[in-house]
């Protein structure tokens, strides 16, 4: 079958085209994904997964970072002289780099230079225009790509055509600050084009669709960037004016005093710069304040959805796997025999009544089992058993050797996990005992503290990881751009690497020279917010540890608390077992010492338990609180539906995410199901119409999974439960108003014959209630219709003496006819009709109608 015209593309290639349908209320209805190989592209917006989350997200955020950067020192690198002449000859102390007079550059390179910084511009600008989604993603992406890498080809060849045919004339000349400005930019800027297009790469694969999925903060943080360094570079024109120094010396002062390092070799020499000094450096610290924790915000959020989630639910399905409910599960999954029940030992045969009967083997064969709370782990023998036969050859052995497998057989045991090695692995294999629902509910919560512990050491050890590189590779780059001038050494730039990202800045050691003062810029900018971060994540790891070894100590030493002694001993298993078992031998003991204890005749009988008893109805447990019926009606736990809608609302305004605690979640968990009326295999179609009602606590549907909190999460189902119990009254309601215009309904005339005494009655019932009551056998619509009326030959006035009925449509689809009569006017039998009535409603089917016509 040929193809379709709209299936052709301009290369003669055939592509193939699918559809997703796009459910936003945007006027393009469909987007399609176009297929040319292993390229798919994606329309604007599908509901297709996203994957590569660094790609579609950070590399963005960090292009929008290193961009404008990148842009700064283009600007600086353009208004700077690129070489400079050294007092001195460049002979130490007299010949520093900061006393170098600039010589003039070449016009050529001028021009490069500032058509350089405008394709930076404009790539940034197209960037912009991206985020903000005014330009498609497929036309700014590679404009962004493209002119940035024009940017970087044209620093790259500037800087190689000067080292080439315009070179400083060493020693007595030396490269300026502009010089490594335009080389560090070029960095950048390649850097940039360079993970834009690892970005580009995941839209051409199909990973996500071809726009930047950002959220409100992230938007934030880029308008953030582009306001710091804009008040950075703004800053610098300004001081650079106001203190008669160059541009790059003056972005050298903001950056130090914005960082709050103050090294104090560069300082606002005039009175007027002074006072700049106050508004700039408060304002500017306020910008990259609020980038810090835009930053901290963006890299927590990132971590939360790829790598704690991940991790979350990885935890999970560990610990469902491990969980057993039995002791028969238990020993299943260790490759155990089965226990045996203490009556087999009774039920097997014996041979003589000399022999006894042969026992079973014991499990003391194989191993122990290790208790440590809800965690069982198989202590395996590492002795073989006794053999239990004796007599030359094995006579007297009660096993028979197993016959020897085939490769087949052997083949089958090995798939079917069988075989010697593989039990003995899963006999060593940690496993949760989780017999009841508590169980469950503790073992999750147990993987949300887990989970929590990981996520602050996570952030923790990234943290640490970033520092440790940014202060090593930093100290590297500063030993050897200080060397001429400095001469520092590995472990001088080390401490002052150190110095300057604590923002401490003695001044003993401040960058001197034309390439030290760039590196310094870039790299604080990078390594002092890393620094901020670092010691943010220490608070809620290391800085809670020490406060609570401090409270601890507290508590055992000068301000003892009271029940330290008991939680200790709760906290420690083995140690609690000790003391039980002490204490029962204290007791028996002291029970032996004493005797046995006779009860007073003057004592009720059975007055020495009733203490235990009362304690025992007083303080059921929980499970039988959740296995006992309630003894409250559908009203009530609507009520209390309702306050608890009101609660979990009020829950939604704390600070911190409320954790219930299994108490209320047992009281939420009936408020929930109480208004499914359902039976249990309609439970699956219940949730798909009318939301969760069933759920497992380490399951894959489990509360404490979702993404929202737990208010919001309970909040939803309860409001659920109010939508079912409402729906199922108005249901209810409905069905009680049918079946009372059902029990005064007559459906055809030989009805009206068999209910004439259950009609009396109703008329009776109603006459009591005021109500107007109908006769069993209606009669004329007007005084005059007796006289002239005929009964037919079934007792029933015919057509002619009656006027035409009211005609309507029953519930059934039958007629229904209202037959009414004058007040006053006896009935037809002389019954107790005569107390009057004011008619009566009969239901005649169609047919029937037709049949009477026709006698």
């Amino acid at each position: 079958m040929a193809p379709s015209s709209s299936d052709l593309k301009p290369n003669g290639v055939v592509g193939n085209r699918s559809t997703a349908k796009n459910e936003t209320t945007s006027p393009e209805k469909t987007d399609t994904i176009l297929t040319f190989g292993k390229f798919k592209l994606r329309g604007k917006t599908d509901d297709l997964p996203q994957e590569w989350w660094f790609a579609s997200t950070a590399i963005p955020l960090l292009a929008a970072t290193i961009g404008p950067l990148a842009n700064v020192l283009s600007i600086a690198a353009l208004v700077s002289k690129w070489r400079v002449k050294l007092p001195d000859n460049g002979q130490l102390p007299g010949g520093l780099d900061a006393l170098g007079i600039n010589i003039p550059d070449p016009e050529w390179e001028i021009i490069l230079n500032a058509i350089s910084l405008g394709c930076g511009f404009f790539g940034n600008f197209c960037l912009l225009l991206n985020f903000t989604q005014r330009i498609r993603y497929i036309v700014a992406l590679p404009a962004t790509i493209i002119s940035w890498y024009f940017a970087t080809g044209i620093l790259i060849a500037i800087t190689v055509a000067m080292n080439q045919y315009v070179p400083p004339a060493r020693p007595g000349e030396t490269y300026s600050q502009g010089f490594w400005h335009a080389i560090i930019a070029a960095i950048l800027y390649l850097i940039g084009s360079m993970i834009l297009m690892v970005n580009m790469l995941g839209y051409f694969l199909g990973h996500y669709p071809q726009h930047f999925e950002l959220d409100d903060d992230q938007r934030t943080l880029i308008l953030q960037t582009m306001m710091f360094f804009f008040w950075l570079a703004g800053g610098a024109a300004v001081f650079s004016k106001l203190c008669d120094i160059s541009y790059a010396d003056a972005l050298y002062f903001c950056d130090v005093t914005v960082l709050t390092v103050g090294f104090g070799d560069v300082v606002a020499n005039t009175n007027t710069s002074r006072g700049l000094v106050f508004p700039y450096s408060v304002i500017g610290i306020i910008f990259l304040g609020l980038m810090i924790n835009s930053i901290r915000k963006f890299a927590s959020g990132m971590s939360k959805d790829n790598v704690i989630k991940k991790h979350t639910l990885n935890e999970r399905a560990r610990t469902f796997s491990r969980s057993v409910t039995s002791e028969k599960e238990l020993r299943d999954r260790l490759g155990l025999p089965p226990k045996r029940e203490s009556t087999e030992f009774y039920r097997q045969p014996r041979l003589s009544s000399n022999l006894e009967p042969v026992r079973r083997t014991s499990l003391d064969q194989y191993g122990h089992f290790d208790v440590q709370g809800r965690n069982i782990t198989f202590k395996e023998r590492k002795s073989k058993a006794p053999a239990q036969g004796g007599g030359r050859g094995g006579a007297g052995r009660n096993h028979k050797p197993k016959p020897p497998l085939s490769r087949d057989a052997k083949m089958r045991q090995r798939a079917a996990g069988k075989e010697p090695h593989v039990k003995r692995a899963n006999r060593r294999e940690k496993l949760i005992m989780l017999k009841e629902e508590k169980d469950r509910f503790d073992a999750m919560r147990d993987i949300q503290a887990h989970t929590n512990r990981f996520k602050q050491y996570y952030a923790l050890a990234w943290s640490v990881f970033a520092f440790g590189i940014l202060w090593c590779v930093g100290a590297l780059g500063f030993m050897y751009a200080e060397r001429r001038i400095q001469n520092l050494s590995y472990f001088d730039a080390l401490y002052f690497c150190y110095v300057s990202l604590l923002t401490i800045g003695y001044g003993d050691f401040s960058p001197r020279s034309n390439a030290g003062k760039p590196l310094f810029i870039v790299w604080s900018l990078v390594a002092i917010p890393t620094m901020t971060i670092l010691v943010s994540d220490m608070g809620n790891t290391v800085v809670s540890a020490i406060n609570r070894g401090t409270f601890t100590l507290a508590d055992w030493t000068v301000m003892p608390k009271e029940g330290v002694w008991h939680d200790f001993v709760l906290k420690h298993p083995k140690l609690e077992g000790w003391l039980e078992r002490r204490a029962k031998k204290l007791e028996a003991k002291k029970r032996v010492e004493e005797g046995f204890r006779v009860q007073n005749p003057d004592e009720e009988e059975g007055s020495m338990g009733n203490n235990v008893e009362e304690d025992i109805v007083k303080k059921p447990t929980l499970e039988k609180l959740a296995e006992e019926a309630p003894t409250v009606t559908e009203h009530d736990l609507a009520r209390k539906l309702a306050i608890a809608i009101k609660r979990t609302a009020n829950d939604l305004r704390l600070e911190t995410p409320k954790k219930y605690s299994y108490e209320e979640w047992v009281e939420f968990t009936r408020l929930i199901r109480f208004s499914n009326t359902k039976r249990p295999e309609d439970v699956d179609e219940e949730e798909e119409e009318e939301g969760l009602i069933e759920w497992d606590w380490i399951g894959e549907d489990s509360p404490m999974l979702a993404d929202v909190s737990e208010s919001e999460w309970i909040l939803d189902r309860l409001c659920e439960s109010l939508n079912r119990y409402t729906r199922k009254q108005a249901r209810d309601t409905k069905r009680h108003h049918l079946e009372h215009d059902q029990a005064f309904t007559i459906h055809s005339p030989e009805h009206l014959q068999l209910t004439s005494e259950s009609s009396r009655k109703r008329q009776a019932l109603h006459h009591d209630h005021h109500i107007d009551t109908y006769p069993a056998h209606p009669g004329p619509r007007s005084p005059g219709a007796y006289g002239h009326g005929r009964r037919n030959s079934q007792g029933y006035y015919d057509g002619a003496a009656l006027k035409t009925p009211v005609l309507s449509r029953g519930p059934s689809g039958d007629e229904v006819v209202r037959i009414r009569r004058e007040k006053g006017e006896g009935s037809v039998d002389g019954g107790e009709g005569s107390s009057g009535g004011s008619g009566i409603t009969a239901v005649v089917s169609r047919e029937e109608g037709k049949k009477t016509e026709k006698n």
